[in-house]
């Protein structure tokens, strides 16, 4: 009997609060812990009372047949901080309260939830990391397709410039011959060779003993005695007479001052002074000062300085072709 209740006897519904002399002393090795201070002893009545009040809440929900009421209990820790033997006693087991009632099958069942869970988070950062990857070799395959590309139109916009510039310049220089032959067949109407019937036999530059200065300095026209001589363009006689080696020698000066020379003559139609245009007979063909047989020696020296130039490319920049 405890309280004044008997065994039998059903307690009343109510608040109950048990306190030290209502509960029977527990025997053996579990017993109540001594009460240290008001907090311990609060403690430990409030562990009981906690106790007793989910157990009358289940057996008034039994006798009651009314749907049982949901508790959330906070973690109260471990059984064994409410109840504890003396400093003498061996240890007691203590069991977390947030823990009683949890079977072993209920522990694999959290395990295997975490780790299906764990694996879950694995796959999927295994997924995330895979999309990153193709992701990165789609977005650098796609640029090296593009710069193939711009590559690719780059050369062809160069090679189409390249063949564009090639065929304007090959255009101009068509153009450029076409006005130079122009140009040249207007000159030849105002220029004419020196003389008809002829062989070059020595051009200007060629060495050899025959010459004083080692070279020749002309271009001759080999013909025979009597041949023709003509003026090759307007211009003024200078120099009409012997001149030692060059025998019979007429200077024609152009309005450039260019002076075409004419050596070993056999005789002089012209006097200085006197003003030929292009054609006009000024002498003929002969042999005289220093030769070896009847020609025409003709030199072309650049206005006032006396200086000899080729005599076969100046009347080819004439539009003629000795």
């Amino acid at each position: 009997m405890y309280g004044g209740y008997g065994a039998d006897d059903e307690a009343p519904l109510g608040e109950w609060n048990p306190t030290a002399e209502s509960i029977r002393p527990v025997r053996g090795r579990h017993r109540v812990a001594k009460q240290r201070g008001g907090l311990a002893r609060s403690s430990t009545v409030l562990g009981v009372g906690v106790i007793a009040a989910v157990g009358a809440g289940g057996m008034a929900s039994a006798n009651t047949g009314k749907p049982p009421v949901s508790i959330s209990m906070p973690d109260l820790g471990s059984v064994g901080s409410l109840i504890s033997d003396d400093s003498d006693d061996e240890p007691v087991a203590t069991t977390t309260l947030s823990t009683l009632g949890t079977t072993s099958a209920d522990t694999a069942q959290g395990t295997s939830d975490a780790g299906e869970a764990l694996r879950s988070r694995i796959l999927a950062q295994a997924e995330r990391q895979q999309d990153q990857v193709e992701s990165k070799a789609a977005a650098e395959a796609a640029a090296a397709a593009e710069k193939q590309v711009a590559d690719a139109a780059a050369k062809a916009e160069k090679e189409a410039k390249e063949k564009a510039a090639a065929a304007k310049k090959k255009a101009e220089e068509e153009a450029e011959r076409k006005a130079e032959a122009e140009r040249l067949a207007e000159l030849a109407k105002q220029f004419t060779l020196p003389t008809s019937s002829y062989t070059i036999t020595s051009t200007f530059g060629q060495a050899g003993s025959l010459w004083s200065s080692g070279y020749h300095t002309g271009l001759d026209f080999a013909a025979p005695t009597g041949t023709l001589i003509k003026a090759v363009h307007t211009g003024t006689i200078t120099q009409a007479g012997w001149d030692g080696s060059y025998g019979y020698k007429t200077v024609l000066t152009l309005d450039d001052g260019t002076e075409i020379w004419y050596a070993h003559q056999s005789s002089i139609n012209v006097s200085v002074g006197q003003k030929v245009n292009t054609g006009d007979v000024i002498g003929r063909v002969g042999a005289t000062g220093n030769v070896t047989g009847a020609h025409l020696h003709m030199e072309v020296h650049t206005g006032g300085s006396g200086t000899g130039i080729d005599p076969m490319a100046w009347l080819r920049g004439k539009g003629l072709n000795p």
